[in-house]
């Protein structure tokens, strides 16, 4: 794919304006749009924000944002676009809508991508009269700091379109991977919530607490986890020790396939985490605020070392 391409961002929240930043960042030209008039406003300085988080600042920022459009309609975000990057809530029939919005408006040549975490992306496309060019592009928060981009084919995507949009990413410094099936939740997500699941249960089971759960993880496989994936990490140990392991622990492990009643709990007494006080863990704006700068400064130096 060309350098210097037209590139749409339908929605200007945090994972669009995040997009914006990463392809503006890389010399495209980029058009977003929103229906809120405040995401609209905003979006250039939160960019602007954002970059400096990056460590760009100065007279490097303004090349960046000069090349972002803000613009009231999908129509004059769209015409001229060749990649549209949708990044609407997480809603099906929201983003049904603005594809078919989108569609007739652009090129039988402009690649459609949908940014969703878990949403299907064939039922998404499924209403779209050029299936062969849509795809979906499940971008990781914050956009602009994770590296992966998982691309995932519907049953109709063609090669020419996956591939283009994986040059695309890899051009803008990102870490494509290509997921041959949709499936619910990709491959992120499947992986991360399959954790997520057996961290409950130790919990809920009163094997240990919340703290313990997050202690373990962090001071141990987690902090090899970003140079050493499970599957590395299988063979490194060899597999004939995963296997043995395996068939002293697997039957024992969480099996439950509807959500666990002791989140259930914590979300129907208003326990939803950070932004209620309360959670798995109890939180001060203080210390939420401590955590989330922790996290973004971790990211910012991974940079500097992976």
């Amino acid at each position: 794919m060309e350098q210097n391409q037209h590139i749409a961002v339908i929605g200007a929240g945090l994972m669009g304006h995040g997009i914006a930043l990463t392809m503006a960042k890389a010399g495209h030209t980029v058009t977003i749009t929103d229906p809120t008039a405040d995401a609209r406003a905003t979006v250039k300085q939160r960019i602007s924000d954002s970059l400096g988080v990056l460590g760009v600042e100065g007279a490097d920022v303004q090349p960046i944002i000069d090349r972002i459009t803000v613009v009231e309609q999908v129509a004059d975000a769209v015409g001229k676009a060749d990649v549209v990057f949708e990044a609407a809530p997480e809603k099906m029939e929201l983003k049904q809508a603005i594809f078919a919005e989108i569609e007739s408006h652009v090129s039988d040549s402009c690649i459609l991508a949908s940014n969703t975490s878990v949403m299907p992306i064939t039922q998404i496309m499924g209403g779209l009269r050029l299936k062969e060019r849509a795809l979906g592009t499940h971008w990781w928060n914050p956009p602009h700091m994770i590296p992966l981009v998982e691309i995932v084919k519907t049953e109709w995507t063609g090669i020419h379109f996956a591939d283009a949009m994986q040059t695309l990413l890899e051009g803008a410094g990102k870490t494509p991977v290509m997921v041959e099936k949709d499936v619910p939740g990709f491959i992120g997500n499947r992986l991360q919530h399959a954790l997520w699941r057996e961290a409950v249960s130790l919990v809920e089971n009163g094997i240990c607490d919340a703290a313990a759960v997050d202690t373990v993880v962090k001071s141990s496989f987690g902090r090899r986890l970003a140079v050493l994936g499970p599957l590395e990490n299988a063979d490194l140990v060899g597999t004939d020790l995963t296997l043995d392991i395996h068939e002293n622990v697997l039957f024992d492990l969480e099996a439950r396939q509807g959500p666990s009643p002791y989140l259930s709990d914590l979300v129907e007494n208003d326990k939803l985490g950070m932004k209620s006080g309360e959670g798995f863990h109890v939180w001060t704006e203080e210390k939420a605020n401590e955590v989330r700068t922790k996290v973004g400064q971790h990211l910012k130096r991974l940079e500097t070392i992976l």
